[in-house]
């Protein structure tokens, strides 16, 4: 693996000429950050060495890199999920990547199902917490220069950067959540029992990502602030079939707010 992250981080600073300091990871219909990005390279997933291709619906794929809040960027616009058949390794490759590029923060977004009876689809939810219900992805060999074989996960979600979302939100008028995510393997949707499953365990929302790659990131030390907006509700009376193109809508909706949040966050950030 070291091999191959090397060769990956060789070949992006070969192409890019830009000390990232900030990376995003952009959920299922939440790409529009890209819009208020100075945008100076992109590289397709395709052309970089050992990085999967995207087949998840609404994810581009694409790397792409410039200023944003005043501070220099990158932004996978399409993450890699478990259902897709990638192992745990590839989907969290690209945050072993980012920690050799000099990444100093990771921003991710989701789109993810309410559990909480409090929330209403279009909520922000700023994630302080999670179950993780799929494979962990430090099982297996184990590199020294990755971090702890054993990471405290204690405090995953940085509280610094949540203080700071909530001042923001606060100050600006914006309607946040705080609680705790539910990362499960999809791709099916969830039945009412599995609902009410992950509401008993502690569950506020639950999707098919983020989990894998903060716990990653958390080894390597890379602080995580990680925002869900909420597309559809597992809550008994308000369950009701959906579709992909509900979940899209849904996030796209909300999407402004949560640029906005995440772009006042960077510039704020030291």
């Amino acid at each position: 693996m070291l091999q191959a992250i090397n060769e990956t981080v060789y070949y992006i600073k070969k192409k890019i000429d830009l000390e990232t300091e900030v990376a995003i990871i952009l959920g299922t219909g939440l790409g529009d950050v890209v819009k208020d990005m100075d945008i100076t390279d992109i590289l397709d997933y395709a052309e970089i060495p050992n990085f999967p291709a995207s087949t998840a619906p609404g994810h581009h794929g694409r790397l792409i890199f410039g200023l944003l809040g005043g501070k220099k960027s990158m932004i996978m616009q399409g993450r890699f999920h478990y259902y897709e058949g990638y192992s745990m390794d590839e989907i969290t490759f690209p945050i072993r990547v980012m920690k050799y590029l000099g990444i100093k923060y990771l921003f991710i977004s989701n789109a993810s199902g309410g559990i909480n009876p409090d929330f209403e689809i279009g909520d922000l939810m700023l994630i302080d917490d999670h179950i993780n219900l799929l494979p962990n992805p430090l099982t297996g060999k184990h590199y020294d220069e990755f971090g702890a074989r054993f990471p405290d996960m204690s405090e995953a979600y940085n509280k610094g950067l949540l203080e700071l979302a909530l001042t923001i939100a606060n100050k600006n008028n914006i309607k946040v959540q705080k609680g705790c995510y539910v990362g499960v393997t999809g791709p099916s949707l969830e039945t009412p029992a599995e609902y009410r499953y992950f509401r008993i365990i502690g569950g506020d929302a639950v999707g098919m990502s983020t989990v894998p790659e903060v716990i990653v990131a958390h080894q390597m030390g890379i602080p995580c602030f990680a925002i869900s907006v909420i597309t559809d509700l597992g809550i008994p009376g308000k369950i009701i079939e959906v579709t992909l193109e509900d979940v899209e809508a849904a996030a796209g909706k909300s999407a402004p707010k949560m640029i906005f949040l995440i772009e006042k966050m960077i510039e704020e950030l030291e």
